[in-house]
């Protein structure tokens, strides 16, 4: 019997409300099972220390209202020089969380020992990750041709997942340095980031595998699909606060970071109400989100 020959056999006013009550109560515990929340923080480390701690204030922010933290490099300036440093990252971002990511800066890898980022989140320094309708793509932008066989495989996981997504809605890569010269639409990168990587390289191929040439048309690819593709960086603070530009394909180009405590320090939220909803981005305020926390 259908629900409704149901309620047509069965009709009481008191009964039927009570249903659209239980309906409407389980729709919205549905949806709130099923919604999303995460945090992306860049360029975060504390300035004028040996090297092992993060900006003060990131010490003091309230993680538990989010599902996840996306940390886009750079977390302490001296970050795999002591395994006690890691240990001190791990009790802050949970790094064995499946939803935290940690895309590796200049200052984190730069000291080598990244079996230690390894050891802690259980994954490589590059790799992909699908939840909720979200693919995510953790680049290591520190990767150079001297190490091919990663490299290659950083490409190749990034290739992959651009010829095969299907189920998920959106597609994000976390990234720590802006690789995206040239890409049409955007700005040249000096202009808002810390770094401009024109020589970097994505596999070994040749010296002529730039991002704009053979990562962007894949995205472009996928965005033709009916998938949204963002990409976010971590490598700003020290000029621009934010970034927020789509490109002349539809992609959508983002990043924040920390700098010296300065007041107009920014992270960004990412939201979903429900699964394969659409996400919305949010710049937030360090300072006012801390002063948000501490008075609730």
């Amino acid at each position: 019997m259908s629900i409704f020959a149901f309620i047509m056999t069965n009709y009481n006013p008191y009964k039927i409300f009570l249903l659209a009550v239980f309906l409407t109560l389980s729709a919205g515990l549905y949806a709130q099972q099923n919604a999303a929340r995460y945090i992306f923080i860049g360029h975060c480390y504390q300035f004028y220390t040996p090297g092992d701690k993060v900006d003060y204030r990131l010490e003091e922010l309230d993680y538990s209202g989010f599902d996840g933290v996306w940390l886009g490099g750079d977390v302490c300036s001296e970050a795999m020089l002591n395994y006690a440093t890691v240990q001190y990252i791990d009790t802050l971002f949970d790094l064995g969380n499946p939803e935290t990511h940690w895309s590796l800066g200049n200052h984190d890898a730069r000291n080598g020992n990244w079996e230690w980022y390894e050891e802690f989140t259980g994954r490589k320094t590059y790799y992909a990750y699908s939840s909720k309708g979200i693919t995510r793509i953790v680049m290591n932008t520190n990767i150079v041709p001297t190490n091919c066989e990663m490299l290659n495989e950083q490409y190749n996981i990034i290739s992959e997942v651009c010829d095969t997504i299907a189920e998920s809605t959106h597609l994000i890569l976390i990234m720590h340095h802006d690789i995206w010269r040239d890409v049409p639409g955007l700005p040249p990168p000096g202009t808002y980031a810390q770094s401009d990587l024109v020589y970097w390289n994505a596999n070994c191929d040749s010296v002529d595998t730039r991002f704009v040439d053979m990562i962007y048309p894949k995205l472009v690819e996928v965005k033709h699909k009916g998938v949204d593709v963002t990409c976010i960086l971590g490598d700003m603070g020290a000029s621009w606060k934010k970034f927020d530009i789509f490109s002349d394909d539809s992609i959508r180009f983002m990043g924040c970071g920390l700098y010296d405590n300065e007041p107009a320090d920014n992270v960004l939220f990412i939201e979903q109400e429900m699964e394969d909803a659409p996400l919305r981005f949010t710049f937030r305020n360090l300072d006012s989100l801390l002063n948000v926390q501490q008075n609730q």
